[in-house]
């Protein structure tokens, strides 16, 4: 099936990827990763002004959603442009607060969904159940942790520690922390924010591919060897070729998944999206040959985000496990 957006959703995209183009995000990375998180901060703000943030919170607490098709159009643009921080955490977080008024427990929503929402509020999430690891905690405003069926807010967070993206960095929430809800709504809502979270996250991977592909079959049509374009080697249209074929497999899956919200299908598409990603990264790679392992080469700040996502929030064996069991 075909998925083709509509005008807005068209004009949306467009919007973003204008934005996230003028605002030079490679050094934002770089300065991320350093530890500065000014430019990163200035970004979260602007991404915050088109509304990115606040697709996942109800209108009852500022937001415009829930807009999921919208979210993923969004989350493609921000990986097409490797944007830092904890991104899909801050999702996730506002989509878990809001499941959690539904069901009655309406305090913490009033009390941080209209930060979230405005993207003048930085929240990362931790959620045991799936990674006692929380996303650049340091640079977070908020830092929620589900742990059995407690939701707190974090008083801070232990020993930093970078993951295969120096970009992102990793540590545990401090233990203790205001309790903010408990019970099973936390559990039910948790459940919630890990399904925006996948939903984000696919959308990221697939946007994080499409940029390293676009970027290596420009490279190919630069480098020449032999006295011709490598990119006119069969061997490299081919490896381009199938990377391609991933990527337009994973699209549907993903937009389709953001039309039905069912666990399986973004269980699918994560799995698929990521795994596209991962297969961009390692073509972008191959066919740049040595200068891929470069730091200075901006490929690289692409090259290393495709394997966190892969895995970040359900590992590909989780996903396919989470789709066999509905299919059952």
């Amino acid at each position: 099936m075909r998925f083709l957006p509509t005008d807005e959703q068209r004009d949306f995209a467009a919007s973003l990827d204008a934005m996230l183009t003028a605002a030079a995000t490679p050094a934002a990375l770089r300065a991320w990763a350093a530890g500065d998180p000014g430019p990163g901060r200035a970004l979260w703000a602007r991404l915050g002004g088109a509304g990115v943030f606040a697709l996942a919170v109800p209108e009852a607490h500022e937001g415009v959603g829930p807009l999921p098709v919208e979210l993923a159009h969004a989350f493609v643009e921000v990986g097409r442009h490797a944007a830092p921080g904890p991104l899909v955490e801050t999702v996730a977080a506002g989509a878990l607060l809001a499941a959690l008024a539904e069901r009655g427990e309406t305090g913490p929503a009033k009390r941080f969904l209209p930060g979230i929402a405005e993207g003048t509020t930085v929240a990362t999430l931790a959620v045991d159940e799936v990674s006692p690891y929380a996303l650049d905690p340091d640079a977070a405003d908020l830092v929620f942790v589900v742990r059995g069926a407690e939701l707190r807010l974090a008083p801070g967070h232990e020993e930093l520690r970078i993951s295969a993206d120096p970009v992102r960095r990793l540590a545990r929430p401090a233990a203790g922390g205001e309790l903010l809800a408990a019970g099973p709504a936390v559990t039910a809502a948790a459940r919630q924010a890990r399904a925006w979270a996948l939903l984000a996250t696919a959308a990221q991977a697939l946007g994080v591919g499409g940029a390293l592909l676009d970027r290596t079959v420009a490279y190919a049509k630069q480098r020449t060897q032999f006295g011709a374009p490598i990119g006119s080697f069969q061997a490299v249209k081919h490896r381009l070729a199938d990377t391609l074929l991933a990527l337009e497999f994973a699209r549907p899956l993903l937009f389709g998944a953001a039309l039905t919200f069912a666990s399986g299908d973004l269980a699918a598409a994560k799995a698929t999206a990521g795994e596209a990603a991962h297969t961009a990264a390692a073509t972008a790679l191959q066919v740049h040959g040595a200068i891929g392992y470069t730091e200075e080469l901006d490929l690289s700040l692409w090259l290393r985000r495709a394997r966190p996502l892969r895995d970040a929030w359900g590992t590909p064996s989780w996903c396919r496990s989470q789709v066999l069991a509905t299919r059952r």
